[in-house]
């Protein structure tokens, strides 16, 4: 298995490739903190970037494919039918006053 790479040997790969670039006489110029890499005038990066940029392309309608999604989407629901001899059984119902407010609970068989 192989073995997955740490940040610690990301870091030692960067100073080395560091430490090459300065011996092969490159430079490192220091920006004074706080300071921006981007222009004030500059529009937003965001804005840049162009997307959509190639026309709409047609799409062709597939009946058989639509029509086989369909049906297979009616029969999930659709409903069963239930069994014939069911027993009838008791279900609960909640006795109201005149004002609405529940009283008791009773059970009941259809």
């Amino acid at each position: 298995m192989k073995k997955p790479v740490s940040k610690a040997d990301i870091r030692d790969e960067l100073i080395e490739e560091t430490e090459r670039f300065l011996k092969k006489g490159g430079a490192v110029n220091e920006i004074p903190r706080g300071l921006s890499g981007n222009n004030p005038g500059d529009p937003p990066a965001f804005m840049n970037r162009r997307l959509f940029i190639e026309p709409k392309a047609p799409r062709t309608l597939v009946p058989e494919v639509v029509a086989a999604i369909e049906a297979r989407r009616k029969e999930k629901y659709r409903t069963k039918p239930s069994p014939k001899n069911r027993l009838p059984r008791p279900r609960r119902k909640i006795i109201y006053d005149d004002f609405g407010e529940p009283l008791r609970r009773v059970w009941i068989e259809e």
